[in-house]
């Protein structure tokens, strides 16, 4: 899926005139990282179920479908069943809608990329979606970006082009496929997260999700079942199975908690910094799991991705946290 991430709620603390333990945001700043390096390894599972002969269609909608219960069950549990039932319809609908976008096109693009680029490129791709949020904005509100945030979108867009091989003609013709669907998966996300930036605002992050995560966990199942009825899940042996809880629960479930407490704990701009984590450790796991490489140019590339992530988020103003 496009791998898609809670949006944090707001800070709910009990005296919030004082200042946090330092524990407390040490405890933070590990939950997103932690949360960030299980995100990051969606594509080696991904890779693993491939090659067990799991196509992306099954695996988008079985991952979707085996986290969708948990997100329920948190959502329950920490709003309560009439809060969650009783949420205006509008902001359902709203929800929904960015849930089918994101975890259903946006999710089927992503793994279906997957098929045809390295898990490292993949992961570099997604982490663009900032730089396509500031550009959405501008649009929206007809008005250049400042200075500084034109420099860092423009920083990431030369590092996609160096990341995806830009220099290497072949490779990249090779290639093109796979990056665009990526980069189309990474326009859902800029869409869903413009979307949760209003509606986690009047219902929290996690309901906001999981009627999201049903929405899209319903399409997909029925994409699916129209598209290869019960031969999409009849044939795949118990450790495909395995792997598919796995990611539906320790690739996707547990890392958004961890990182929904750990933005709450943080904040969203700190969040975003260390969140850089991720594409350094599919690179990583890439190497040691997959016998993926990366040239010195598509490597640079990676960098100069962060480092423009990292000035979008230094050059956003200080938003506030209650």
């Amino acid at each position: 899926m496009a791998v898609c991430r809670f949006n944090p709620d707001p800070l709910l603390d009990d005296d919030p005139s004082a200042p946090p333990s330092r524990a407390y945001l040490l405890v933070g700043a590990l939950l997103v990282a932690g949360g960030a390096m299980l995100f990051a390894s969606k594509g080696i599972v991904a890779k693993r179920l491939y090659a067990a002969g799991i196509g992306f269609e099954a695996l988008t909608a079985i991952r979707a479908l085996i986290a969708m219960p948990f997100f329920w069950a948190f959502a329950a549990a920490r709003e309560g069943a009439t809060i969650v039932r009783t949420t205006r319809s509008r902001a359902v609908a709203a929800a929904a809608l960015a849930g089918f976008i994101c975890y259903y096109i946006g999710a089927l693009l992503d793994f279906q990329a997957l098929t045809l680029i390295d898990a490292s490129i993949e992961r570099v791709l997604m982490f663009s979606y900032p730089a396509i949020v500031v550009l959405f904005v501008s649009v929206q509100k007809r008005q250049w970006p400042q200075p500084p945030v034109l420099a860092a979108v423009a920083l990431t867009y030369v590092g996609i082009f160096l990341a995806v091989g830009g220099l290497d003609q072949r490779e990249f013709r090779a290639d093109l496929l796979g990056v665009a669907l990526v980069l189309t998966s990474a326009v859902t996300y800029a869409i869903y997260f413009m979307i949760g930036a209003r509606y986690t605002r009047e219902i929290g992050s996690s309901r906001f999700t999981l009627f999201a995560m049903t929405a899209a966990a319903v399409a997909l199942g029925l994409h699916l079942f129209i598209r290869h009825g019960w031969s999409g899940v009849a044939g795949i042996p118990p450790e495909g199975w395995f792997w598919l809880a796995v990611l539906g629960v320790f690739v996707m479930f547990f890392p958004a908690l961890m990182q929904a407490e750990g933005m709450r704990r943080i904040g969203a701009q700190r969040s975003a910094l260390v969140s850089t984590a991720g594409p350094p450790t599919t690179i990583v796991l890439a190497w040691l799991l997959l016998g993926e490489r990366m040239t010195g140019w598509q490597l640079l590339g990676v960098a100069l991705i962060v480092a423009g992530i990292l000035v979008l988020d230094l050059a956003r103003p200080n938003r506030p946290t209650t």
